[in-house]
């Protein structure tokens, strides 16, 4: 027993690796692939033991915890690295990387100033301190980075690509339209149109939106003003702040909402807020929501509460996007059970509270898409909706909706 616990575990401190460091290197390599990265880092380490000069092997453990988000490890190793031999460019490319991702900016940029004094003019290397200095809100000179760039390289794909993504982040401004139709089964209405004429600015306290929506529904022309903020407040929170104003009596004479998102770990976001409407009485409805991002994908539930007597009435939606190239790219589901505040089909003589009691269920489908330079956005969707009759509980009305969006992007 006294052999055991005091004589072995001072041998295993003393422990070196003793085998082909090639073989072992291949089965760690395979092990972190496979997402098995403590016991392929354990494995690295102790090659290392052995041979600490392994810069492969050094190097690739240094992926894996900029991989695990210890990106203070993996500093420490690729500088290990490039300490040894700093004519090694796939390294520096992962080093700069690893900064990017913790947020080292000035240390990115840093250190691609330093790889390109070794590697001058490389592409790869230009573009990556483009997005040091662009990360470091630094547009103009990133802008002059990558035109650099360009001018050795004018036919690297990667160069061009990321040089309209760059323009399209200095675009602040947006305008858009968009239109739509209702189309009632059996005539039972007439059919409903809608269109929004927007204006948006990005800007470093988060975007500015202003609306102006027309409809013609009952035979009446509506027209309705918005204005939408979403306010940066601190690293994942921010909010959504809006207000609209209508004469119309199809439309509330005011509306206000507030709400805040807040990122959460694992991808995902929560929301909570509230929106008010007022007709000839007011109506408060809470609303919230759970997101949850993987890989190109983007899973959320919202639901709707409208206290009120003689209950409460309840809504909610699951939406699904599949993303492409970016947040303008994306095929999108929606199935949802009850009315929300974002549907505005008020009926005349009845108020918002009371339309929210009625049953309703939709289904949405839509897809949106940029040109290649990123100026100009597109966007389809069909609808299907079955809403209860306001005058004949019960009942339902049967509709489709279709509708087309435009988007246009300057400076």
């Amino acid at each position: 027993m006294v052999i055991l616990f005091t004589v072995n575990p001072i041998n295993a401190q003393d422990k070196v690796f003793e085998g082909n460091p090639d073989t072992a290197f291949k089965v760690a390599r395979e092990l972190a692939f496979n997402g098995k990265r403590a016991q392929a880092q354990d494995s690295l380490r102790f090659i290392l033991t052995k041979y600490p000069n392994y810069l492969d092997i050094r190097a690739f453990l240094a992926s894996t915890y900029s991989w695990d988000g210890n990106y203070v490890k993996a500093r420490k190793e690729f500088s290990r690295v490039l300490e040894s031999n700093n004519k090694r460019k796939t390294d520096w490319i992962a080093y700069i990387k690893n900064e990017q991702y913790a947020e080292k900016y000035y240390k990115a940029l840093e250190l691609s100033n330093k790889s390109l004094s070794i590697f001058p003019g490389d592409p790869d290397l230009l573009q990556l301190k483009a997005k040091s200095e662009l990360n470091r809100g630094n547009r103009t000179e990133a802008l002059t980075t990558i035109n650099e760039a360009l001018k050795l390289h004018p036919n690297n794909q990667g160069v061009l690509d990321y040089k309209r993504s760059l323009e399209t982040s200095l675009q602040f401004n947006t305008i858009g339209i968009n239109y739509s139709m209702d189309i009632y089964d059996k005539n039972d209405r007439d059919n409903m149109y809608y269109s929004t004429l927007s204006y948006s600015r990005q800007t470093k306290y988060g975007s500015i939106n202003t609306k102006v929506n027309y409809s013609n529904r009952f035979q009446t022309d509506n027209y309705q003003l918005e204005i939408d903020l979403y306010p940066k407040i601190t690293k994942g929170l921010y909010a959504y702040v809006s207000g609209g104003w209508s004469e119309s009596s199809l439309n509330p004479s005011q509306r206000y909402g507030f709400e805040l998102f807040k990122s959460l770990p694992k991808s995902f976001e929560a929301s909570l807020g509230f929106r008010w409407l007022k007709f000839s009485s007011e109506t408060t409805i809470y609303t919230g929501s759970l997101g949850w991002y993987t890989g190109n994908s983007y899973w959320a539930f919202r639901t709707y509460i409208t206290p009120g007597s003689p209950g409460t009435s309840k809504s909610g939606t699951l939406i699904y996007r599949k993303y492409r190239s970016d947040a303008e790219n994306y095929f999108t589901v929606e199935a949802g059970l009850g009315a929300s505040p974002a549907l505005d089909r008020f009926i005349p003589g009845f108020t918002g509270k009371e339309v929210f009691d009625l049953d309703s269920q939709k289904l949405v489908v839509g897809y949106y898409f940029s040109t290649k330079n990123k100026k100009n956005a597109w966007g389809f969707n069909a609808s299907v909706f079955r809403e209860e009759k306001p005058f004949a509980k019960g009942e339902y009305f049967l509709y489709t909706s279709v509708g087309i969006s435009y988007a246009v992007k300057f400076k």
